[in-house]
Order: structure tokens, then C-alpha cells, then sequence
């Protein structure tokens, strides 16, 4: 039960407090003096203080009571306090108020407005105490969960995302297909990772396809390889995705993207482990985990013709779906600070406007806003000029930031696809640029056919 603490120097007002608390059901203890209050007030239930503010002869001054209030607040700050004085100043009140106090009430007392604010503090304190055992609780699963398993750098402080984590880490046991799906940016490449990283294949490849980045007429060829001559240009064999990835994990990013002849074969491929390269007559076996993922709508695509049910439920064994970053916000100063790491920080008016943004680009775009921030920023302290937050830059999601960017030459974006396998989305992310300006400078490059 919890208990009220009264500090006051009159027994008189004390035994009338004890009464009055008695009556309505809670538990009191009495305090003469502010060292004995303080002594008491550590002691484990006291719930919310009464105090009086004047100690001394000299009444009118409630130094004594605002230096126990003070030290009361240093010692607990969430512990609520009760000010009461036959001397009620009210530039002291609303000092002290604005510090911290819940209440400040005068002497002699309205026995039923003192009650009903004693009731709503003890409901408040009670509320306050389970949210904190909760973010405890979560606190500790999180921390549980990242000592016995690999979360491959997961940012995350929402307990979606936690239990997100904890379902992904044990699906990868499982060694089934899981489809991750979410809008574009959510971290659904994150996932992947930790699917891999926890399965039974983390010794093996782990390979990253983006069906949506590659050419059409290329798509086949990547994923299932392709024989010397099978198509203009092919000089040599080469291995598919699905050959590099036999014994690991094969991330098919976009899937939705993937073409119905493509289809054709990923299910052969689902159902038997069997393919041919292109151009081939020879079968080949693969012993590879498939995990897929999508910011379309898939049952809207098969409703349309353009998506394969049969595929669609050979994937979907699992779904694993990541919620926006506008419904997880606990997330969001979390991972800011992770993208800026020790070189800034963000002022108090920077952190309300990156919590009130929308964030439609997801994670991405937050990550992005950060990179340009800490190019702009006169300073290690962000503001919301910095973020382009306070009307003075508006920054698209896909902005071509940053400017020196503009100048990217071919060799330089040779060398990010190839440090990316051919990913566009991924040398895009690395450059700093979406996808789009990326294409764009390939193409002024002539490096279409990279």
C-alpha cells in the first residue's frame, strides 16, 4: 500500500492529516523536521509528500521548507509534493511549482480539495510506476535478446520492433521461406540480415538481389545464371544468384518487380531446389534459403494477373511485416542519434521537429536528412535549420543531396556498383543518392549496361 508522508513541524496539523488520509483508506507517516523527512522519505511506499514550508521562527520566510522541497526533489524527482502554508506567497508558489511541486495549498485546508488532489497524485504516481516497470521489462528483453542473438545492428527502442526481432530471430531457426513486407525504407534488408545471421546457414553466403534494379531482359541471367552465347553480349558462363547462394540465404529483394517467366522458375526452384542456366540443358540443384520482401501489395498484383498465388504462398510460410516509422516514433531519436554517432548532437528544438515529421521515406530518409544535416550544420549541434525543418530547406525524401554529389564521375560510380554486386539500390544508398539520381548519372555515364 502505498503511503503518504507528512512533514510538519505542528503536531497538531499532523494528527489532523493522519486522520483526515486514514478515513480514505491510506497509510501515513509523520515527519517534525525536514532531516527526519528526508530520512523517511527514502524509505521504500511513500507514494507522495505533504510538507510543510515554514520551520522556522521567522515564518514568513519559508526558506527552511523551499530547501527541503529541493533536496526532496534531487532525491526523487517523480516523487510528488504537496506544499502547504498558513504564509502563502504566490511568487514562491509558482517559483516552486514551475520546479517541480504538484501542488501548493494554503492553511487552513478544504478537507475535500486536498483529498481529491492526494487521489489524483496517488493514481498519477501509480500510472507513472507501472510505465516505468514496463520500460524496464522491455528494457531488459531487448538487452536479453541482443546477448543470445545476432540483431546485425538493429536500432530500436519500440516494442513492435522488439517483437519483430524476437519472431525473426526464432523463424531464422526454422529454415522456412519469409516474406518481409513494409513500405520502402522501413529496414527490410535489416531483417534479412538478422534472418541469416541466426540460421543454421550463417556460416554460408549470404546474397542480395534486387529484382526491381535489374533489366528485364538481364533478370534470368542473374538469378539463375547463364551459359557462354545464351544471349548478345554473354562471352562466358556464368553462375546465377541462386548458384552463389547453395548453402546460405538468397535475399530477393522487390520481388514483386519479378516477371511471370521468372515466376515460372523461382517455384520450380521453391518446390524441388532444381533450375537451368540460361541457354542450358543441364538441371542444377540449389540448397539455398529464400527470403523475400516487398513494399507492394502482392494480393493486388495477384488480383490483377501479374503476380503468381502459387508463388505467393510458397513465400508467404512466413510474413514478417515492418510497421512505418511514423507509427513506431519511440524509434526515431534512437536511431538519429545512431546515424550521427559522436560527431553531433541534436538540439532540444531538432529533436521535436525530427519527432513531429511523417517520415515517409522511412528509416532512409532519415538517414539521409541526418547525412545532409551534418554537411550543412555550422556546428555540432544540430538545429532545425540543419534538418531542413524550419521552412528555410524543404528536403524531398529522394533529394539529390548533396551538391558535390552532382559531380560523381565514372570510375567513382564503377567502383560503388562493384563494391555493391551490382546492387543500384545499395551503391545508391552508399553514394548517398536515390535510386533514380543514381540511374540518372549511369546513364550520363553510358554505364546502363554495368
Amino acid at each position: 500500500m502505498d503511503t503518504i508522508l507528512i512533514i510538519d513541524d505542528n503536531p497538531a496539523v499532523c494528527t489532523a492529516l493522519e486522520l483526515l488520509f486514514s478515513l480514505h483508506g491510506w497509510r501515513t507517516r509523520a515527519a517534525a523536521t525536514p532531516e527526519e523527512g528526508l530520512a523517511l522519505a527514502g524509505e521504500p511506499g511513500v507514494a507522495l509528500v505533504v510538507q510543510d514550508m515554514n520551520f522556522t521562527a521567522d515564518t514568513t520566510s519559508g526558506a527552511e521548507g523551499q530547501a527541503l522541497f529541493r533536496a526532496l526533489r534531487a532525491r526523487n524527482p517523480d516523487l510528488p509534493i504537496i506544499l502547504m502554508t498558513a504564509w502563502t506567497h504566490l511568487e514562491t508558489a509558482v517559483d516552486l511549482v514551475r520546479s517541480g511541486a504538484a501542488d501548493y495549498i494554503g492553511k487552513p485546508w478544504d478537507d475535500r480539495k486536498l483529498v481529491t488532489t492526494v487521489n489524483n497524485l496517488l493514481e498519477l504516481s501509480g500510472l507513472r510506476r507501472e510505465h516505468s516497470r514496463r520500460l524496464a521489462e522491455q528494457k531488459r528483453g531487448r538487452e536479453a535478446l541482443r546477448e543470445r542473438a545476432d540483431l546485425a545492428g538493429l536500432v530500436y527502442e519500440s516494442e513492435a520492433m522488439h517483437e519483430l526481432a524476437r519472431i525473426a530471430v526464432q523463424v531464422a531457426r526454422a529454415d522456412v521461406p519469409v516474406l518481409i513486407t513494409g513500405e520502402s525504407g522501413v529496414g527490410k534488408e535489416k531483417f534479412a540480415e538478422i534472418l541469416h545471421a541466426n540460421s543454421r546457414r550463417k556460416t554460408g553466403p549470404f546474397i542480395k538481389t534486387n529484382c526491381g534494379a535489374l533489366p528485364v531482359d538481364l533478370l534470368e541471367a542473374e538469378l539463375f545464371g547463364a551459359e557462354a552465347g545464351a544471349y548478345t553480349g554473354a562471352n562466358k558462363a556464368r553462375a546465377g544468384r541462386f548458384e552463389l547462394a547453395d548453402g546460405g540465404s538468397l535475399f530477393l529483394d522487390e520481388i514483386g518487380t519479378l516477371p511471370l517467366p521468372g515466376q515460372v522458375k523461382l517455384l520450380r526452384v521453391l518446390q524441388s531446389g532444381e533450375y537451368e542456366r540460361l541457354g542450358a540443358g543441364k538441371t542444377l540443384k540449389t540448397d539455398v534459403r529464400i527470403i523475400a520482401a516487398t513494399n507492394s501489395r502482392l494480393k493486388t498484383a495477384m488480383e490483377a494477373g501479374e503476380f503468381r498465388e502459387d508463388v505467393y504462398f510458397r513465400l508467404n510460410v512466413i510474413e514478417l511485416a515492418i510497421p512505418p516509422l511514423r507509427e513506431r516514433r519511440e524509434d526515431i531519436l534512437p536511431l538519429a542519434r545512431h546515424f550521427l554517432g559522436e560527431t553531433h548532437q541534436l538540439s532540444p528544438a531538432a529533436e521535436r521537429a525530427l519527432l513531429a515529421h511523417d517520415w515517409p521515406g522511412n528509416v532512409r530518409e532519415l538517414e539521409n536528412t541526418l547525412a545532409r544535416a551534418r554537411l550543412l550544420a555550422g556546428g555540432p549541434c544540430l538545429e532545425p535549420a540543419d534538418l531542413g525543418m524550419n521552412g528555410a530547406l524543404r528536403l524531398a525524401p529522394d533529394a539529390d543531396w548533396p551538391p558535390e554529389a552532382e559531380e560523381l564521375d565514372a570510375e567513382r560510380l564503377r567502383d560503388a556498383l562493384a563494391a555493391a554486386e551490382g546492387s543500384v539500390s545499395r551503391a545508391a544508398r552508399d553514394l548517398g543518392l536515390s535510386r533514380q539520381a543514381l540511374y540518372r548519372r549511369m546513364e550520363k555515364h553510358g554505364l546502363n549496361g554495368v
